[in-house]
Formats: structure tokens, C-alpha cells, sequence
């Protein structure tokens, strides 16, 4: 497999082997294995379910990686190994959720948290923290941040948010990190239906680390979870690159709008941000669309909008920005439909 391109491997990984197998790994729904074999509980052991998607993502990837219950739990799982009083670093603009998780054990005396501008590279370099959090592309300013200049002159251990880019765009590992984290949830799942998180170690010490950290917590995923995110792995290379294609399209008349004041796309993938006047006018967009839902969350084959501002935790965030999040429906559609909204 070490010559298979991503596509390939994000079809041929995880996969039974031999004459008689099924050629996809069924659902395997157990807790508990009859005695005398290698696994003895599903929590601490895993099943074949989890097993054939961490063998498709950990070899996208180029690591070893671990399913768990939700993108959160990956999180969690990653602090689990750090000291009391450790020091962590994470992007100004990045997911909430993450940035609230780390203040949150930060005002329980726990950690220490620093916000850094994310494409502030030196800083990340000087900060000398034991844990440098990284995502890139940023949720949801779509900063792109230097992976490899960081990981390389960074003391502390670094972990990359690779869900917005996903394997098929950057392999973190390759570029030094230690640990690359998705919510599974979004592009690997691809139909916005499961909750699953993964998270994928270079190192073997680090794997067992993750894994270590999963069977305490108890963070497993559940079998159909896991299953129909490997089924959505199958499809990740088509779904994108046609996501692409339209998100492009999007952009470059969104930019041509007047009123439109900002347009944020990384050059990649299928999430894009553009900014309105105020909160009231990206507010009428999100309410007026009719074929692109307003929702929370991405990387569905359906077209998302949300006003990112409104959530807790994200009021420094531009009042007008809208994160979109493009799916398959025909591009001109989905054209038609902003264009009535923006008025």
C-alpha cells in the first residue's frame, strides 16, 4: 500500500482480506468476546468495525489512529497525558468548542492557555508550550497555518486539526506533527449523520497514549458510527473534488458582489467564508435561503450556512461573516439561491 495514492488507499484500506471475506467489513455489534481469543471487551480491545476505519485513516494519514466517540473526544484524549499546570497554545480563530474545553480546564486550574494569532509562526515557534494545538484551515476564518515550520522549531508536542483539509489535501505527520485529530463527523462522514472522532499517532508511545486514554474515558464509538464513517471514507475523493469545484465557483462571484465585503477561501476544499456589513445583514441571508440550509456543522453533501458570530465563545469573530459549507447540489442552484438571499 506504501505506492497507492490517497484516493486509492481511502478505497482499498481497512478492507477484509482472503477468499470467503465479505468485501466490506459488516457492523459488528458486541461488547464482549467469548474467552480464549485476543479480545476480550470491545472498550479496551476494539471490534472489526473500528479496526477497518482505523486502518483506512491511520494509512491516509501515515500513523496509527484510534476511533472515538465524537471530534471532542479526541481532545480529550489528547490533554489526558498532559500534566497539571502544563501550557498549551490554540489558534485565536478556531473551533469553539476546542478553545472552550481548554479554558474550561484552564479555570479549573488544570492548564495553562495561550490564544496566538494563527498565522503568527514565529510566536507558535517562541511560545514554548508543552502542547501547541494547531487547525488549518481555521474554523472559521480559514486561515492557512505553516505546519511544517512550527512542528519542526517547536519544543512542545504539536497536534494538528486536520478536519477541514482532510488527508487527501495534508498529512500533518509527514510535516512533523505528532498527532492529527478529525471530527469524523464532518467530511470523512460526508452525509451529516454520525458522530465520530479519530485521532492518528506517528509514534507508537503516542498511539498507546490515544488508546490508553480512549479505554479509561471510555470514549468509544459505537458500531454504526463507525461503519458508516468508513462508508463515507469510500466516497471522500469524489465528494470533495466536485465540492471544490463549486466552492470555487461560489467564491469567485461572491467576491464580485457588492455587497459583499470580504470573501475568506484557503485556494482548497469546500469551506469558504464571506463577510456582510453587520450582524443583521448576515442574519437576513442565513434566513432567506431556501435550497442551502442554516445550520451548525459542515461537510455534508447538503450546502450550510451559519452566522458563526451568534455562538458563545465566538464574539470576536465579524459580525457579518458567514461560514459555508458547500455540498453537491448543482452549482448554479446554489448560486440562485445566495444571489435572492444577498437581495
Amino acid at each position: 500500500m506504501d505506492d497507492w495514492t490517497p484516493r486509492t488507499l481511502a478505497i482499498a484500506a481497512g478492507r477484509p482480506h482472503g477468499p470467503g471475506e465479505p468485501l466490506n467489513t459488516p457492523i459488528v455489534a458486541t461488547s464482549t468476546f467469548q474467552a480464549g481469543g485476543d479480545s476480550v471487551y470491545a472498550r479496551s480491545d476494539g471490534t472489526a468495525t473500528w479496526a477497518a476505519l482505523e486502518e483506512a485513516v491511520g494509512a491516509l494519514e501515515g500513523g496509527r489512529a484510534f476511533a472515538f466517540a465524537s471530534g471532542v473526544a479526541t481532545l480529550s484524549a489528547v490533554l489526558d497525558a498532559l500534566p497539571v499546570g502544563a501550557r498549551v497554545v490554540v489558534p485565536t480563530f478556531s473551533y469553539a468548542v476546542t478553545r472552550g474545553a481548554l479554558q474550561h480546564a484552564q479555570k479549573l486550574g488544570r492548564l495553562t492557555v495561550t490564544e496566538l494569532e494563527p498565522t503568527d509562526t514565529q510566536a507558535w515557534i517562541d511560545s514554548g508550550a508543552d502542547l501547541l494545538w494547531l487547525e488549518s484551515p481555521t474554523n472559521p476564518t480559514l486561515d492557512v497555518m505553516d505546519i511544517e515550520a512550527i512542528a519542526k522549531a517547536a519544543r512542545g508536542r504539536v497536534v494538528v486539526d486536520n478536519t477541514f483539509a482532510t488527508p487527501l489535501h495534508q498529512q500533518p505527520l509527514k510535516l512533523g506533527a505528532d498527532i492529527v485529530v478529525h471530527s469524523a463527523t464532518k467530511l470523512i462522514g460526508g452525509h451529516s449523520d454520525l458522530l465520530l472522532g479519530i485521532a492518528v499517532a506517528k509514534e507508537d508511545a503516542v498511539a498507546e497514549e490515544l488508546h490508553g486514554a480512549r479505554t479509561r474515558g471510555g470514549s468509544t464509538p459505537g458500531a454504526l458510527e463507525a461503519w458508516l464513517a468508513l462508508r463515507g471514507l469510500r466516497t471522500l475523493h469524489v465528494r470533495l473534488a466536485e465540492q471544490e469545484k463549486t466552492a470555487a465557483l461560489l467564491v469567485s462571484r461572491l467576491a464580485e458582489h457588492p455587497v459583499v465585503t470580504k470573501v475568506r477561501y484557503p485556494g482548497f476544499g469546500m469551506m469558504a467564508a464571506f463577510e456582510l456589513a453587520d450582524a443583521e445583514a448576515a442574519g437576513r441571508v442565513c434566513a432567506s435561503v431556501r435550497l442551502i440550509r442554516s445550520a451548525t456543522s459542515l461537510g455534508g453533501v447538503e450546502s450550510l450556512v451559519e452566522r458563526r458570530a451568534w455562538l458563545p465563545g465566538e464574539e470576536r469573530v465579524p459580525a457579518g461573516l458567514i461560514r459555508l459549507s458547500v455540498g453537491l447540489e448543482d452549482p448554479e442552484d446554489l448560486w440562485r439561491d445566495l444571489l435572492s438571499a444577498l437581495g
